[in-house]
């Protein structure tokens, strides 16, 4: 809990009182272990996750087998809002990928909440126009940008959400995640290296030098932090 009591997820600092007092009997913390799975896509939600630290990976699948993340969330998302909005199937599959906390409750309550309070779901729909324009705004970067700036872009996401410079992730991962082959992510990488920005070692990338990974990244991780604070009403 932050010092005025509340969970420490932006959308529940959000919530005025009276909402908050609905959903609290509701909400257990739960640890979220690294690589958990906290649904399936085409089945049917249980829980509705509020992360507090720590950030998710929605992935998705495709035909040839290949997995690749379509958004990455943390303390500042809610985990199955949409669906338990709509017919409450997850569509894809959110896989934990830096531990941490979170509030967790049952989509029923989750449900519940959303047809009593308006506030709360006029919050929960906005969340989804934030996803939709992140999502629109990773199509954009995926197709228009070069790999060293998309993996910038990628590593101020992921520092963002773990408040760390040091990521515990393989060059593997990453290129899974970002949807682009392992060579090209190993020679970005080891250029970034060499211009003393991060350093990587045994599965772990740390950020060295902020203001230049800041520089190299493109327009798209500023583009989605604003588009994340117009949509919700949130001051810079």
């Amino acid at each position: 809990m932050t010092a005025s009591g509340r969970p420490p997820n932006q959308l529940l600092q959000m919530l005025d009182a009276a909402d908050l007092d609905l959903l609290r009997p509701h909400l257990a913390t739960v640890e979220m272990v690294r690589e958990s799975v906290l649904g399936e896509a085409g089945a049917a939600l249980r829980y509705i996750y509020f992360p507090h630290a720590g950030s998710v990976s929605i992935t998705v699948g495709l035909a040839e087998g290949q997995i690749i993340e379509v958004a990455m969330l943390g303390r500042d998302n809610v985990v199955g809002g949409g669906a338990a909005l709509a017919d409450g199937i997850a569509s894809a599959d959110p896989v934990v990928l830096f531990p941490g906390t979170a509030s967790m409750l049952e989509i029923a309550a989750f449900r519940t909440v959303a047809a009593v309070s308006i506030p709360f779901r006029s919050l929960m729909i906005r969340h989804e126009q934030v996803l939709l324009a992140h999502a629109q705004q990773s199509l954009l970067c995926n197709t228009q940008h070069p790999v060293e700036a998309q993996l910038a872009c990628w590593l101020l996401r992921a520092r963002d959400l773990s408040d760390s410079e040091i990521l515990p992730l393989t060059q593997e991962a990453l290129a899974q995640m970002m949807g682009v082959r392992r060579n090209a992510i190993s020679l970005v990488a080891h250029a970034l290296q060499r211009a003393g920005i991060i350093h990587y070692a045994r599965g772990q990338i740390t950020i060295i030098d902020l203001p230049a990974l800041q520089t190299t990244s493109c327009d798209c991780y500023a583009a989605v932090k604003a588009h994340h604070a117009a949509i919700l009403g949130i001051r810079q």
